[in-house]
């Protein structure tokens, strides 16, 4: 009888499962990075906003018949990222009421443009694939590894460099500001930072879980520890194991990767809860 070892080690003799799992596990670690600070600056929700948005563009892009859809799906998302952060106040619209105004708004274009354009025999297949992660993961090409590579290795060192000009804005941004920290110039950056990861992470588990990925972890390690960086640290190091055991279990199951790497991540937070409560941390 073939062990669960040797089963694992010819699975991944194939190119296309050791891309998987590199990609998902550098989207886990950025995804777990920011979402601290999101749930910290009770921004969660933006997560959510801009996955929509990315659907829009990705069915702009299906319709458009674009063979590299990152290259439209990326600068729409960031600038809506700008747009949301720069243009709410002025609007006079509060954060959340401006992202839900664009999420619904964006994933009602994106759906309305596929069923009137799209050239697919399969419309209702490919917006579930869209919205819930499909296989997609499993069948990158050796430049959509780079090209993950690239933006997640960036993110990691932004986030990295800057660290404490993102801790100072994430806990008083008011006395950063008096401080002489540029605010407004870090908060852009958190906002283009999520934007990238969102566009990279609906190839992991679709647009509709994506903030399942970035704020779960986050969530639990709140549970367990009580300082930044140990929340931070811990909700990367859960982020990517939830990923991995995920990716693997997808595999060997045949399940859903997107939703099995999120059943991952709520099994752990329900762990963490039971740990924290046994601490007498609270969250």
């Amino acid at each position: 009888m073939t062990t669960l070892a040797e089963t694992l080690v010819y699975y991944f003799s194939f190119p296309f499962v050791r891309y998987a799992m590199i990609v998902g596990i550098l989207i886990a670690l950025c995804s777990s990075l920011l979402g601290v600070t999101l749930v910290l600056k009770r921004f969660s929700y933006i997560g959510d906003g801009l996955s929509h948005v990315a659907f829009g563009a990705i069915a702009v892009a299906t319709v458009l018949n674009l063979s590299n859809q990152t290259l439209l799906v990326l600068p729409v998302t960031v600038l809506a990222a700008v747009l949301l952060l720069k243009n709410g106040n002025r609007l006079r619209i509060r954060g959340d009421a401006a992202i839900a105004m664009l999420s619904v708004g964006a994933l009602a274009f994106g759906y309305l443009l596929l069923n009137l354009f799209s050239k697919s025999g399969n419309i209702s297949g490919d917006v579930c694939s869209t919205l819930f992660g499909a296989t997609s993961i499993l069948t990158l090409s050796k430049a959509d590894v780079w090209i993950s590579a690239v933006l997640s290795v960036s993110v990691i060192v932004i986030f990295t460099l800057f660290y404490h000009k993102i801790f100072a804005v994430t806990f008083d941004e008011t006395f950063a500001k008096a401080s002489g920290v540029r605010t407004e110039l870090y908060n852009l950056m958190i906002a283009v930072i999520i934007a990238v990861i969102i566009v990279l992470s609906m190839n992991l588990v679709g647009s509709l879980l994506i903030s399942a990925l970035v704020i779960f972890p986050a969530l639990s390690a709140m549970r367990v520890f009580r300082t930044f960086r140990a929340v931070t640290v811990f909700s990367a190091v859960l982020s990517v194991v939830c990923a991995a055991a995920g990716l693997l279990i997808s595999i060997l199951a045949s399940t859903p990767v997107g939703s099995t790497i999120v059943a991952m991540d709520v099994a752990a937070f329900l762990v963490c809860l039971l740990i924290g409560r046994l601490k007498g941390v609270s969250a």
